[in-house]
């Protein structure tokens, strides 16, 4: 390798032949096996050296000219400390590599618990409101067994009285509370039975039984307030129902006896509808 000093000043020209004099003198002199005395540098020493850096810089320069350039191998072991830099310089890009993917699963999952966050807050909301509508349904509950525990109380202390206030009390509550709204209605056919209010209490049964489609239960209730065939309005009516439930349980001979008396009781002053249920009733129990 050819080299060419920079113009410098002394100064800096004498530090840097001093350098390249020193790595000159290591590549040729056989290193000492004892260390050499430190050196005590005065004037004459510095001017000596001095001389001696230009008598290499004039040596340096004839070479270079003649063609003959001086070649400074590098020193092993800066060599081998390049080469630790160079694996650390590697190191520190892999680590930064890494430290910059973690910043990247870092973002990830922040504004994944972001997300979670506002879903919980949503979820938060959303089961506050459903505790509040279920409250206002338990309160409504509890105002409405309030109000039928006050309707049966009154059903019943009109019970106690008058068939007429037993038999209102229990309609009211049938309305309420259909369970014991019909055994309100029982209660008054049972306490007063064969008078009107007790008639009237059983075919409300009955149509409660029907409704909830129990009619054997629905057939006691219609015979009890049919015994001795009565002429109130809505003996026609009870009878015909009475025939149905018959029917749907099976008993067909009954309820054609129940469509005779209908025809031989009720016929004549029922509507042409109620006259048409009859005569569907009795195909159905193939009545001759």
């Amino acid at each position: 390798m050819k080299m060419n000093l920079p113009k410098t000043g002394p100064k800096t020209r004498l530090a840097l032949l001093a350098g390249v004099g020193l790595s000159l003198m290591a590549g040729v002199v056989v290193s000492q096996t004892q260390p050499l005395p430190a050196v005590e540098w005065d004037v004459r020493r510095l001017d000596t050296l001095d001389r001696n850096v230009r008598r290499l810089e004039r040596a340096l320069t004839q070479r270079n000219s003649v063609g003959q350039p001086v070649l400074v191998e590098p020193d092993p072991e800066v060599v081998q400390l390049q080469a630790q830099v160079g694996g650390m310089d590697r190191r520190l890009s892999d680590l930064e590599q890494t430290v910059q993917r973690m910043n990247a699963d870092n973002e990830r999952l922040t504004f994944q618990l972001d997300e979670r966050g506002r879903e919980a807050q949503g979820l938060r909301a959303t089961l506050g409101r459903a505790e509040t509508r279920i409250k206002a349904l338990e309160d409504a509950a509890a105002a409405q067994a309030a109000q039928a525990a006050q309707a049966q109380a009154a059903a019943e202390a009109a019970a106690r009285a008058n068939p007429d206030e037993a038999l209102a009390a229990a309609v009211a509550l049938l309305a309420s509370d259909p369970a014991r709204g019909a055994e309100a209605l029982e209660d008054v056919s049972t306490q007063w039975p064969g008078t009107p209010q007790g008639r009237e209490a059983s075919w409300r049964l009955g149509d409660a039984r029907r409704a909830g489609n129990d009619h054997a239960a629905a057939v006691q209730a219609y015979a009890a307030a049919l015994r001795d065939w009565p002429t109130a309005a809505w003996a026609g009516e009870t009878t015909i129902k009475l025939a149905r439930s018959l029917v749907a349980t099976r008993r067909n001979a009954q309820a054609c006896a129940a469509l005779a008396e209908f025809n031989r009781r009720y016929a004549a002053s029922a509507s042409v509808q109620l006259k048409g249920v009859a005569t569907r009733t009795g195909t159905e129990a193939r009545c001759s």
